[in-house]
This record gives C-alpha cells, structure tokens and sequence, in this order.
C-alpha cells in the first residue's frame, strides 16, 4: 500500500490542463478562465453623482446653504454639456455624468425647487456624492485573473467590461463506468440480492460541481466480455473511472481483465480508509482510475482523486482544501492507514468550526455520507484524541461554483 499523498501526486501528475475554448458569457458560469481580462476603459469613464439631487459648486454653498439659478438637468445616460457657472446648479440623478464646473452633490431632499430656483439648505464638501473616473475599475486594471473560477459576481463584471466571450478551459469528459452483476440503475425492478446502482448518480453529480462533464458508460457486468466491451469505448475521455471490480474477489475483473488488454497499472491499494482498493493506471493512452464499489468509499475517494483530476485538467490547485477545526467528540488511536471520517460541522460560539464526528463509519452507510458536511482526516497511526483538538477538515461544501 503506497500512502493517499503519495497516490495524489502519481495521480495528479499523468495530467495536463486542458485545451483553450471560448464561451458566451451565458455559458460561463463555473467555468475556469484561461486569460486575464484587462479593463480597456475607466468605469465609470467620467466623474458621476452617487445620488439624486443638484450638480453644485460647493464654493458657491460655503455659507450653509443658499438659492441657485436652475441652468439644465443631467440624467443618467444623458448629460449636461455646458458649464455649471458660479451661482448655478444643475438637476442630476443617480448615474448622471457631472458636469463641467461642479464638483458636488446636493441632495434633493435637502432642496427644494420653485421657479428655475433652487433653494439649498445646507453646505456640501467639494466631491460629496460624486463616483470619481475609474472608482470601480480602471483602463489597462487586470480586473478578472487568469486561472479563476467564474461565479455569477464574476459574469456580471465580465459584462461590465463589455466582454460578451470568454475564453476558458475545456471541460474535462470524465467516463463513469460502474460493475458487478448485482447492480441495476434507479427505477429498474430489484431482483433477488440486488442493489441500486447510486454510485454512478452520486459521481455524476460531483463530477459537474466539480467543472467536468460526466459520461455515462453504463453497468459491466461480471464478466471480462463485458468489460472488455466496454473498455472499446473509452475514446476521447479525459479520464474513465470505474467503480467497483477493483477488489482482490473472483469477480473484481477490472484489474485482472484491463491488464490483458492493455492496462499498464501504476498502483493498487493505498493505505486510506475508505478506499483501500483504489487503482491508477492507463489503458489505451486513457487514464483510469479504479474506485471501490462501496458508497462512502467511492464518495471518498471522489472528493479526493476525481477532484484533483480534474483541478489539474482545469488549470487549478489539486490540493484537497483542508481548514482546521475543533473535534467535537474523543477518538480512538488511528492504524496504518490515513482515515477520512465523516463529520458534521456547526459554528460554535467561540467562532470556531466544530466537526462532530458520526459514530457509525461504516464504508456503506450513504446516509450518514449524505449528512455529513466534512472529512477529519486522520494520519497513519494518529495517537488518541481528546475532544477539543484542532483537526484538518476537508468541506464537502468546497467544490461549489460561487454565486
């Protein structure tokens, strides 16, 4: 068994990123930009007023106030072109470039306006209420980096710089292929001994939260003529993961029957719970990655390898996004094997993060899979542990596309 940090970098290390493709804005949600955007113009491009009111010279109100002669109005997407003089003003509203001359705002509701007058009742600071040239961003101003996953904030300002296509990595095409005779898909009728196929749902939906576009390959059954049929298919995946069939069982065929055709395998076995059985390899120029076909360790062992798969095609950070919190129950001394322990998290009202861990960590329980909002990851021969003990976390929540 070679360690989980030593299987991350083998695995992360047979992958590239991926192709350059442009995308309209409507499109880009999530995706992961390959250029900088640089800013070819100030914004706003002029100076404008932050609220409704007057467009003043604030010399002209020094003395607390005073009454101006009305000259024009400056709405927004729409100016005034002439020059506001001394004992003028201006009508402006939110968004109205400010004109010439002025250089603040006086608020309408400390105004009032009767025949082409208007009656100011207080003094105002030069630059009051006035959005200066470039205040959001400015001309030659990298505004959105390269390498950065693009959340609904970031298309609004991508819109903003009047950049309707994007150009952006590929999505990563990552085949999910699951086996084993006792498998049928959801909505089908259960046999005797059978089971709901949930795993390749469960993947399905990582994968695409995760910036990838999933592949379906449907159920190899045990036998090597299935999955040697289903091995034919592999052509244009960025990666193929199996699920299940990767064991040491008369039936686990992946291994044995991929590695007469063509499997050249890089590992087996790593010392992780759950996933012990998870194998790397490459068939026919594909990657494949083997996962075990239990629930919570194919789930596992998803959020770990699949993910940094696919960070790595994306152009992105493979490291798994650990953040320290609080153990929130006492545990035993950890073996061999780095541990991932399915933990729920709450805010306590120190500020702190606390995972509490479930007390049931059965490699097929999806329910409390399902719960679970974060992985205590364990070291090797980990030393018992009190509750209250900073641990490294692993948020399921980590792999959402920002809003």
């Amino acid at each position: 068994m070679i360690p989980v940090d030593e299987a991350l970098a083998r695995i992360t290390a047979a992958f590239q990123p991926l192709a350059v493709e442009w995308v309209h804005l409507g499109a880009a949600h999530g995706r992961v930009l390959t250029s900088d955007l640089v800013a070819d113009r100030n914004q706003p491009p002029r100076g404008v007023s932050a609220m409704d009111g007057y467009a003043v010279r604030a010399l002209d109100l020094a003395g607390g106030g005073g009454r101006l002669r009305l000259v024009g109005a400056a709405p927004a997407g729409g100016s005034f072109e002439g020059e506001v003089g001394p004992g003028e003003a201006v009508r402006i509203f939110t968004g109205g470039p400010l004109p010439a001359g002025a250089d603040a705002i006086a608020l309408q509701e400390n105004a009032t306006e009767r025949e082409g007058l208007v009656e100011i009742e207080s003094s105002v600071e030069a630059g009051v209420y006035v959005r200066p040239a470039g205040l959001d961003f400015r001309c030659g101003e990298v505004v959105l980096p390269a390498g950065r996953r693009l959340a609904a904030r970031d298309l609004g300002l991508a819109a903003a710089l009047n950049r309707p296509w994007l150009p952006v990595r590929r999505r990563p095409r990552i085949g999910l292929l699951a086996t084993g005779d006792e498998l049928v898909m959801p909505g089908q009728p259960l046999g005797k001994d059978q089971i709901v196929n949930s795993n390749s749902t469960a993947l399905a939906a990582m994968v695409r939260g995760w910036g990838g576009d999933p592949v379906d390959l449907g159920i190899a059954r045990d036998e090597p003529e299935a999955l040697v049929e289903a091995a034919l298919g592999l052509a244009g995946l960025d990666l193929v993961v199996t699920l299940g069939g990767a064991s040491v069982g008369d039936r686990d065929l992946v291994r044995s029957v991929l590695g007469e055709r063509g499997l050249d395998l890089d590992f087996w076995k790593i010392a992780m719970r759950p996933g012990k059985p998870l194998m790397f390899g490459q068939i026919r120029g594909t990657p494949l990655l083997g996962l075990p076909g239990n629930p919570v360790s194919a789930g596992v062992c998803a959020v770990l390898f699949v993910r940094a798969v696919i960070c790595v095609l994306l152009g992105l950070d493979p490291a798994p996004p650990m953040i320290p919190a609080v153990l929130g129950r006492a545990l035993e001394p950890n073996d061999r094997r780095e541990e991932y322990l399915r933990a729920t998290c709450r805010w306590r009202d120190d500020g702190r993060l606390e995972a509490l861990p479930a007390a049931m960590q059965d490699s097929s329980m999806s329910a409390i899979f399902a719960r679970a909002d974060c992985l205590i990851r364990r070291a090797a021969f980990a030393p018992a542990m009190e509750a209250g003990t900073t641990v490294p976390v692993l948020p399921l929540w980590a792999s959402t596309v920002g809003v």
